[in-house]
C-alpha cells in the first residue's frame, strides 16, 4: 500500500525538488548580477525531470541503499546534482558577466508560479487519495 502511495506521489516530489533547485540557481544568478566574470547558469527542467523520474536513457544519479532489513524498499534514484548549463548572453558586457536581469527575473517569476501550481496540484492529489481511502 505504501509502495503505491509513494509511486503515485513520486513525480510530484521530484518536480517540486527540481523547481526548488532551479529557484536557487536563478536566485544565485540574480545575486551575482554585478559580479565581474560571473557566468549565468540554468538547467533544462524537462530533461532533469525525465532523469529524476527514470524516463531518460541516460541514467545518472546515486542509488539509495538501506542499512536495515526493516527499511522500506526504495525504487527511485536521487540525482547528485543537476547538469547546470551556461547561459548564452544576449548582450555581452564589458566585465564578462552574462547575467541579464530581465531574463533572470522573468524566469524566476515563471519558476515560482510553476512551483506554486505544482504544490496546488499535489495538495489536490493528496486530498483525492485521502477521500478514496476513507470509508463511506
Amino acid at each position: 500500500m505504501i509502495d503505491r502511495l509513494a509511486a503515485a506521489l513520486n513525480f510530484d516530489r521530484e518536480a517540486l525538488g527540481l523547481r526548488n533547485q532551479r529557484q536557487q540557481v536563478l536566485a544565485n544568478n540574480i545575486a551575482n548580477a554585478d559580479t565581474p566574470n560571473f557566468k549565468a547558469r540554468d538547467f533544462e527542467f524537462s530533461r532533469a525531470l525525465a532523469q529524476a523520474t527514470g524516463h531518460s536513457s541516460a541514467e545518472k544519479g546515486l542509488l539509495l541503499s538501506t542499512t536495515s532489513s526493516q527499511h522500506l524498499a526504495v525504487r527511485s534514484r536521487v540525482t547528485s546534482r543537476t547538469d547546470l548549463l551556461y547561459r548564452v548572453p544576449d548582450q555581452p558586457s564589458l566585465d564578462g558577466n552574462t547575467v541579464n536581469m530581465d531574463v533572470e527575473r522573468t524566469r524566476f517569476a515563471d519558476n515560482a508560479v510553476r512551483y506554486q501550481t505544482a504544490l496546488t496540484l499535489l495538495n489536490s492529489r493528496i486530498r483525492g487519495l485521502k477521500s478514496a481511502m476513507q470509508p463511506e
